[in-house]
């Protein structure tokens, strides 16, 4: 029998998708798979997909049709290409679609979160679904949800295909002094969020939930990791509003500064399977999160989920658990339990594997 060959195709590359392909990558290398991924040239910089045995096809940025081309020449010969979000998908459906592309090439996407569009954009946003979830043999989605969506947008063969999180590359220290010093939080509680400064991530939300805050004694100080085009607004209203908030930008120690927190905080209008929703349970740091899209489903018992968009239901769950160390104590082991059930690395790499092998016949 002949090698299996992928083709692996990232968009924009969230983190969770691009982490996501990194471990599919290693894995099915591994498995004796040929994998080929197709991503902008800053992933393979920040994800080393080639040092994950895989052969890197780098892509132009959005709105540049060669993309298309490359993603189609890379898929020559291969048994199945699979997608990871709507932009890839879309470049993907094109390119097995277009002259001279493999047609007869499967075309696997996952759904790893949505997006969300009002008016005009919205009704664009509607149509990619539809084209790429009926161009897809199988639509593979994070979550429920997810998988509901895809069906109503036509897809022929929608599953659940929960993705877990890398593993971290070394142990990491609860309550950290030194990471706690370097955030300006000994002797005071420490609150993290994490995730791109954009719109939807809900950090108005959050910094409304500041300003209760402030009459705590002692006033938490809230870390937020993460970078994006609301930074510059959000730093105006902290400094205005006098909120004890630092925003730390992009960093590549997440689960170091995380566990060194009381809280992690999670105020998103939208998610499916969270980051940091799963790296605060595996830590066993106390969550609050809203009650949005899978994140009840990933969370279960083990976190305290508001409504989105309520910030004085946020402020008073983050200040509940400050004041009752019982419940803190009972999160974190909750935390731990819950992450027991979801599925490894291994796991997820052989679910997906035996969705190529069912495609190309093996």
């Amino acid at each position: 029998m002949t090698q299996l060959r992928t083709v692996q195709v990232l968009g924009g590359g969230s983190a969770g998708s691009s982490a996501h392909v990194r471990s599919l990558a290693s894995g099915l290398v591994a498995r004796g798979v040929r994998v080929t991924v197709c991503a902008p040239a800053g992933l393979d910089r920040l994800y080393d997909y080639a040092g994950a045995g895989a052969h890197f096809v780098p892509l132009p940025g959005p709105g540049d049709l060669t993309a298309v081309a490359a993603v189609r020449n890379a898929s020559i010969g291969a048994d199945v290409v699979h997608a990871h979000g709507l932009h890839a998908s879309v470049r993907a459906a094109l390119a097995l679609s277009g002259g001279g592309a493999p047609a007869r090439t499967p075309l696997v996407t996952t759904w790893h979160t949505r997006a969300h569009a009002e008016g005009p954009r919205g009704g664009v946003l509607r149509l990619l679904e539809r084209r790429t979830a009926r161009a897809a043999a199988v639509v593979l989605a994070t979550s429920s949800e997810l998988v509901d969506r895809a069906r109503r947008r036509g897809a022929r063969d929608a599953r659940l295909a929960p993705v877990a999180v890398p593993a971290g590359r070394g142990p990491v220290c609860l309550q950290d002094g030194k990471a706690r010093a370097e955030l300006g939080a000994v002797e005071r509680p420490l609150l993290m969020a994490v995730g791109a400064l954009e719109r939807g991530r809900g950090y108005g939300t959050l910094l409304d939930a500041a300003r209760v805050w402030r009459e705590l004694a002692p006033r938490p100080l809230l870390v937020i990791a993460g970078e994006g085009p609301r930074r510059a607004q959000l730093q105006r209203r902290i400094e205005d509003e006098d909120l004890a908030v630092r925003l730390i930008g992009r960093r590549d120690d997440v689960a170091e500064l995380l566990a060194a927190a009381d809280i992690a905080v999670l105020p998103s209008r939208w998610e499916a399977r969270s980051l940091l929703a799963q790296e605060a349970l595996r830590l066993g740091v106390p969550l609050v999160a809203t009650a949005v899209g899978g994140v009840p489903e990933l969370v279960g018992d083990a976190a305290e989920l508001v409504p989105y968009g309520d910030a004085a239901a946020l402020a008073e769950a983050v200040r509940g658990l400050l004041e009752d160390t019982d419940r803190r104590m009972d999160l974190a082991a909750a935390g731990r339990t819950q992450a027991r059930t979801w599925p490894t690395e291994d796991e997820t790499v052989a679910h997906v594997l035996s969705v190529y092998d069912e495609l190309s016949g093996r």
